[in-house]
């Protein structure tokens, strides 16, 4: 298996051109490692690992860099929105923490900037500049580019950019937003359709050559990408003329390899999930392997909270739908976690999300997993109506299976609820789950309700009356007999006779708050 090269800073840099980010201080080399993305929040003690990406959301003038690179001296780099106030001061801070400074384009938004470098470093294969393809799509897309002397993007079916190579600056505004955004703009999309580009690009095998409506605009060549008679999507080149013969052919046999990196990816990606799964699985299940596991995903081991996602709405006829749709969402769930502490983990074990969550001390961490789930669920709410259920705090990893079942006791309590856009700590629930537990005893071992609730619930299936809802009622108003009729739509005289009549045929002492606790724990298990 080939080892994959780093993903160094100056790679990043290169691939994304000046247009979005360019270097305001730096140490030197641009060669270190870059491990992942985080965003600065002034209010929390900065948890930046060594190599990461620095997003200073916030953070202006020289006094404030200086400042947060004396607390991330660790980081890859630090990025700041242009213009950024670079004097002596931050250059000498530069130069002790070796941590560049580097300063993001007005125009990009930061979870555009967020998401074009986690899509950068999750391809793995950044390799330097100047070195050969090694078979990832970026590697792919700088490869087209060299051969046709313009700047490339490999979108999918649904226009989102999958890949990008150099040199993006020399297009135009609208190349610029569909990289910043990793989708082409609606405006754009909509004037293609209108001229009938879609059609054209994917009825044919040749590339198809696009002159733009827009004075503003660089005209495109496009050739689809296709594995028989599948269309997996398209690459694009901002051109200013048409393409010689020589590189309409040489575009063409692109869209053969880019076809097959994609379903080289495809496979790979399942292969990822599912061993992420089977690992995930492993730590939630604890035992002996749980710490070679956690070892192997990465995340921490100590003061964790399990959650439990869970999507709420009706299954559809449709399994391939509905799977896909689950995989969508747990990917949504893992980005979320994963923002909050680089050392969580998610994966989809049937149709539940879990995500393994650390916490740093504080004394109310249920509390606090809670917040972070109900800030997920708001955040996807209109695409996906789901419910969320929190474990206890697991101290260790040994603690890790108590704190999965609670959080599954707690989806559990949701759905028993059927309720939509939910989340719930066990503690919360945990009567409710109790409860669900004693009845799940009691159709494993065949019980049925006994004594005076058996009686009514006899009485009612052979003469059709309702007294058993009518019990629930006065024991759900705390023998408020007018709320009670109320709740029952009968007048209070009316509902005073059949609470009479339920005393005589059942025998239950309702004066007896052991026979009503009795009575109330039987309706709660067993139903009414």
């Amino acid at each position: 298996m080939r080892n994959r090269p780093r993903a160094s800073l100056g790679r990043i840099l290169h691939d994304l051109g000046t247009t979005v980010l360019d270097v305001a201080a730096s140490p030197g080399d641009l060669d270190a490692e870059v491990t992942g993305v985080h965003i600065h929040d002034p209010l929390d003690e900065p948890i930046v690992p060594a190599g990461a990406i620095l997003l200073a959301v916030g953070v202006h003038g020289a006094g404030d860099i200086c400042a947060l690179l004396e607390r991330a001296p660790h980081a890859a780099g630090v990025v700041v929105k242009l213009p950024v106030d670079v004097d002596e001061r931050v250059r000498a801070a530069v130069l002790e923490t070796g941590v560049a400074v580097l300063g993001l384009t007005r125009a990009a938004s930061w979870a555009q900037v967020a998401a074009l470098l986690r899509s950068l470093l999750a391809e793995g294969d950044l390799d330097e500049p100047g070195e050969g393809p090694h078979g990832d799509l970026f590697s792919l897309a700088n490869a087209v580019c060299a051969l046709l002397d313009a700047p490339v993007t490999i979108e999918d079916r649904s226009s989102r950019v999958l890949a990008f190579s150099g040199r993006q600056d020399e297009a135009d505004q609208g190349r610029v937003e569909t990289v910043l955004g990793r989708q082409v703009p609606g405006r754009y999309l909509r004037q293609l359709d209108e001229q009938g580009v879609f059609k054209r690009l994917y009825q044919g095998h040749e590339p198809v050559y696009i002159q733009l409506d827009d004075d503003t605009l660089i005209d495109r060549v496009a050739v689809a990408v296709r594995v028989g008679d599948e269309i997996l999507g398209s690459i694009w080149a901002a051109v200013h003329e048409p393409l010689s013969p020589q590189r309409q052919r040489a575009l063409t046999d692109a869209a053969k390899i880019v076809a097959l990196q994609l379903l080289r990816e495809r496979a790979g990606a399942d292969t990822q999930r599912r061993l992420r799964a089977d690992l995930l699985s492993t730590v939630l299940a604890g035992g002996a392997d749980a710490a070679e596991a956690a070892g192997r995903l990465g995340i921490a081991t100590a003061r964790l909270c399990v959650l439990a996602a869970q999507l709420a709405g009706p299954a559809g006829t449709d399994p391939a739908r509905g799977e896909s749709d689950r995989q969508r969402f747990c990917d949504a769930f893992a980005l979320h976690v994963g923002a909050i502490h680089p050392k969580a983990a998610a994966a989809l074990i049937g149709s539940v999300a879990y995500a393994v969550l650390p916490l740093a001390p504080g004394g109310d961490e249920e509390a606090r997993a809670v917040r972070v789930a109900e800030s997920f669920l708001a955040r996807v709410g209109p695409r996906h109506a789901a419910n969320i259920g929190v474990g206890r705090l697991a101290l260790s990893l040994a603690q890790v299976a108590r704190s999965r079942a609670d959080a599954d006791r707690a989806l559990r309590v949701l759905r028993t609820r059927a309720t939509t856009g939910q989340a719930a700590g066990y503690a919360d629930v945990h009567f409710e789950a109790l409860l669900l537990q004693v009845a799940d005893v009691a159709a494993t071992e065949d019980q049925t309700p006994t004594g005076p609730y058996r009686r009514l619930l006899d009485h009612d299936a052979e003469h059709g009356t309702e007294l058993t809802a009518t019990l629930g009622a006065y024991l759900d108003a705390f023998g408020d007999v007018n709320t009670a009729a109320a709740r029952v739509h009968v007048h209070a005289n009316t509902f005073r006779y059949r609470l009479k009549r339920l005393v005589e045929i059942s025998g239950l002492d309702l004066a007896d708050p052991e026979a009503r606790l009795t009575v109330m724990l039987q309706m709660r298990i067993f139903g009414r």
